[in-house]
């Protein structure tokens, strides 16, 4: 089924992951914390979510910048969030054709999900997919669009060559959406510093391996130790 879906955002996502192949940032988290909590910053952090959650399409790759990274300090925040609708939303995942009777209850779950965490990336995707086939583009290019910049993000903030420029996610999920997204098919995993190691079949890619950084999530689980 993902990659069903994946086929649908793919138009959205193939011009911005070209740009994103030689030219990255990597998050400078102090300065992203110090804008969105100023109040008078176009950053500020309550002013940008409202408009995200408004569904406001002039959200720039900047600013989702700052919505991302920025959630890392925000008291919600939960390195493993787990959807409270994801038991009922995997019965409809798991199908491989739905029935039109099924897309109200679907788009009301994954809203309620997103309500909870709006960068749920496998239910924004499931989202974009399940307004195309009710018929209703518009309200899929909205998902598509948040899908699209939320990548854009974690693709702007490194090259996943080694650790030290890692991609950059707030979710465990999120490292596996990037794989699949690739069709990367992943020999084992490890944790190196601060980063996830993903290492691939030699000669199969270009790489031997993908990093992802996940500082803010090793954070996060050390403050919820305390």
């Amino acid at each position: 089924m993902f990659k069903q879906i994946i086929i649908l955002l793919f138009l959205f996502l193939g011009n911005a992951i070209s740009a994103q192949e030689t030219s990255f940032i990597a998050p400078d988290y102090k300065a992203i914390q110090k804008e969105i909590t100023n109040k008078k910053s176009s950053y500020y952090y309550p002013k940008l979510m409202d408009r995200l959650t408004k569904n406001d399409t002039l959200l720039t790759l900047d600013e989702f910048r700052h919505l991302y990274f920025g959630y890392f300090f925000q008291p919600k925040y939960n390195a493993y969030w787990k959807s409270p609708d994801e038991e009922k939303l995997i019965a409809f995942y798991n199908n491989d054709k739905l029935s039109t009777s099924d897309y109200d209850q679907i788009i009301q779950l994954i809203n309620h999900s997103l309500s909870d965490f709006p960068f749920d990336l496998k239910q924004l995707n499931y989202l974009a997919y399940v307004y195309h086939l009710k018929g209703d583009e518009t309200a899929a290019k909205t998902a598509s669009f948040k899908f699209h910049n939320i990548m854009n993000v974690i693709f702007s903030s490194g090259d996943g060559k080694q650790c030290e420029t890692g991609f950059h996610v707030l979710l465990v999920e999120h490292e596996y959406i990037m794989l699949r997204f690739f069709e990367i098919e992943t020999k084992s995993q490890a944790l190196t510093g601060n980063c996830n190691y993903f290492s691939l079949e030699k000669g199969r890619y270009k790489i031997d391996g993908i990093y992802f950084n996940i500082e803010k999530m090793l954070e996060n689980e050390r403050k919820s130790l305390r």
